[in-house]
């Protein structure tokens, strides 16, 4: 799991050029912009990261003018609290990416050993955007135990990794900025749920639900199951009108795949028969970026992140995902072996 807040060690502090009162630290793989003077390096923080939701408490206030959002509603239901959301940010030229606090905002009895995850010490939720008009509808119930979810984690957080892998070959596709989808044929029950919840595929007031039924992936996935011989779950973006502001200037709505899963053995299927699946049936995937050996800094990594989108000339893409030709798990991941490297130009040109 994601953790939002944690207690890290400031590794670098550098001066910004032209800037007198502020400077970046190094906090893991992010920089981060902060009063100069104010952290030196060693010294240990809370480092938030950016999609936090602070609460409004005191030590937040001088926050509201740049970061406070309202509360979400349904109604008389609230969705997600009011609070404060920290995104990325550029002062004086620098990327800024999260924000940190001396230790002493945790409570007492709390741990400071550096990797702490203290989310929840300090009330901290991750904030979610207003679900898109036609993303609502009936719902199932929860995203099902049986399928992993579709996040990655940022390479930010995952800096061991890259001395671990030096040398080995990753496939690149392009991160698109979208609603996560997942479909799956389950003991001949198909199936159909949005990036948290599992959908009752008959509400044809969901644009999910309408896009299966004109994908047929039902049919598709059975063609899937009945020729390579596994009960099978896809995930994808769904991308176009009426979705994220349509980014990619898209006429219709469309689904594009970056994972396949065996459900039986609870994994992913190597990249090779992912393509050529996706093939058999027709399917369309992620935008592929081609293959990369890894041999690469964070801030290399992040640099290469920045660029157009396949899908639109005009719109900055969301970022890179990077994964091995076969499947493999990781400690560091805590799962398969894949992460993300976010484009710091989508953030700020999109507000995100």
């Amino acid at each position: 799991m994601r953790k939002l807040a944690s207690i890290q060690t400031i590794t670098l502090t550098e001066p910004i050029p032209n800037a007198d009162a502020i400077e970046r630290l190094k906090i893991m793989g992010w920089w981060v912009v902060a009063k100069k003077g104010e952290y030196r390096a060693g010294d240990r923080v809370v480092y938030c990261e950016i999609d936090s939701l602070l609460p409004e408490r005191p030590e937040y206030e001088f926050l509201r003018a740049s970061c406070f959002k309202p509360a979400i509603q349904d109604g008389e239901v609230i969705l997600q609290r009011a609070g404060f959301r920290i995104k990325t940010i550029k002062l004086r030229g620098q990327v800024s990416q999260g924000i940190c606090f001396p230790a002493s905002i945790i409570p007492s009895g709390a741990s400071l050993e550096v990797g702490t995850d203290v989310t929840d010490h300090l009330e901290i939720i991750k904030y979610e955007p207003p679900v898109p008009v036609g993303m609502g509808g009936r719902i199932k119930g929860a995203f099902p135990a049986f399928l992993p979810k579709t996040d990655e984690t940022r390479i930010q957080v995952l800096e061991p990794l890259l001395d671990r892998y030096r040398g080995t070959t990753f496939c690149m596709t392009e991160k698109l900025d979208g609603s996560s989808m997942t479909a799956f044929l389950r003991e001949g029950e198909f199936g159909l749920c949005s990036r948290n919840q599992w959908l009752d595929e008959t509400d044809d007031s969901n644009v999910m639900v309408r896009l299966a039924r004109v994908l047929d992936l039902p049919g598709k996935l059975a063609q899937i199951q009945q020729r390579f011989g596994f009960q099978p779950a896809i995930q994808g973006e769904v991308v176009g009108p009426g979705i994220q502001k349509n980014k990619y200037k898209l006429t219709q709505v469309d689904l594009r795949i970056f994972n396949l899963l065996d459900i039986g053995q609870y994994r992913l299927v190597d990249r090779p028969l992912f393509l050529e699946a996706l093939a058999s049936v027709g399917l369309t995937g992620v935008p592929e970026l081609g293959e990369i050996v890894l041999d690469h800094t964070i801030d290399q990594l992040v640099e290469l992140s920045v660029g157009k989108s396949v899908l639109e000339q005009g719109a900055q893409r969301e970022g890179i995902v990077f994964r091995p030709v076969s499947e493999q798990f990781d400690q560091d991941v805590g799962g398969r072996l894949s992460f993300k490297v976010i484009n710091p130009q989508f953030l700020l040109k999109y507000d995100e």
